[in-house]
């Protein structure tokens, strides 16, 4: 049962969203879906990966976030010469005090933008694993608790691009979602030179939400209601990619926590406090494309993790109400996207 504190969270969400959203897309012109993705990562308590070409706007993204929120914010540009303890941190030996001092690395922030994350060795990348799952890092046996909230935007370019090294399995099932920014339209590109031409909005951004205000949102997107219907479509969803004959590497149980984390923060978003059949349908292919493995053969016919999410997407039957799930309103059709058996975790040769 929703008290009234917990529709008045839901109504603060929606007022202090808004006012980011506005904030982002005062410097991101016309990707609107693109914005909404990236806070419903963070209020799910996520990180947010951005990957695409060049120069379209992924890191001016990731700064559009970070700026719009009164965060502590630090930038690591990865480079093939970084090392793990420059994310992490280092111990140091003070000659006065006799004793090793620790030194905070760029990973201990509110707000953590790692461009170009795959041109760091995956020694480098690994840096990153404890802190995204556990929120924590841990040096010469000691653990130090990072800030909350705590996310990491990254933006990576393609994988085909010289000086990049492919992000491990494990980096990249720690991100909650993946987005693909792509090209302006044109309209938006004449928009884009009219407001970018002279200064870079990014200098006139100034905060519209606190880091206080991100953890009572937080906590309120905790609090939405989610059917015993909707969590079985999430997990009939997530089990289908492991068992699909075009996927050598199927989802793991951490996608399945992150698709519904999101779709919570994405009813949230709505104004809802309970989740629909739809919330998961518009979060499927950008929580878990980035996860799966084709198979050799699946390459060569030139089949995407994206496409077999949406054909599994398709093939699924959704909840409704009318056939007796406990859902509170009925689906909309399945592919409306945001943006033999086999054993979990197992791969197919």
């Amino acid at each position: 049962m929703t008290t009234y504190d917990d529709r008045a969270s839901l109504t603060d969400l929606t007022t202090t969203v808004e006012r980011v959203r506005r904030s982002m897309e005062a410097v991101i012109e016309g990707k609107p879906e693109v914005v909404r993705l990236s806070l419903t990562v963070l209020l799910a308590e996520g990180h947010l990966l951005i990957e695409d070409v060049p120069g379209v706007g992924k890191t001016m993204l990731a700064k559009a976030l970070a700026r719009s929120v009164d965060c502590s914010v630090r930038r690591i540009q990865f480079t093939p010469d970084l090392l793990p303890s420059d994310i992490t941190g280092v111990s140091i030996y003070d000659q006065q005090r006799r004793d090793f001092e620790f030194k905070p690395g760029a990973i201990f922030a509110q707000v953590v933008i790692g461009d170009e994350i795959n041109r760091a060795s995956p020694k480098t990348q690994s840096a990153l694993l404890e802190s995204m799952e556990e929120r924590q890092v841990t040096i010469d046996g000691h653990t130090y608790e990072l800030p909350d909230p705590f996310m990491v935007v990254a933006t990576q370019n393609p994988v085909e691009m010289e000086g990049t090294y492919p992000l491990p399995e494990a980096q990249r099932d720690r991100f909650m979602a993946r987005v693909s920014i792509g090209y302006p339209s044109a309209e938006a590109e004449l928009r884009m030179l009219d407001v970018h031409g002279g200064l870079s909005p990014l200098d006139d951004l100034q905060p519209v939400a606190h880091a206080h205000d991100i953890v009572k949102l937080i906590e309120a997107v905790r609090a939405v209601h989610v059917a015993e219907a909707v969590r079985r479509y999430a997990v009939q969803l997530v089990a289908a990619t492991r068992t699909h004959p075009d996927l050598r590497l199927g989802a793991s149980p951490r996608a399945t926590l992150h698709l519904l984390r999101a779709a919570k923060a994405s009813a949230a978003l709505a104004g809802r406090d309970y989740c629909l059949p739809d919330d998961v349908q518009a979060l499927v292919v950008p929580v878990l494309a980035h996860r799966l493995l084709p198979t050799a053969q699946a390459q060569l016919n030139r089949r995407t993790a994206e496409q077999v999410v949406r054909e599994i997407l398709h093939q699924t039957p959704v909840p409704t109400a009318s056939g007796g799930a406990d859902v509170q309103a009925a689906a909309y059709p399945a592919g409306q996207a945001y943006g033999g058996a086999q054993q979990p975790g197992a791969r197919r040769p």
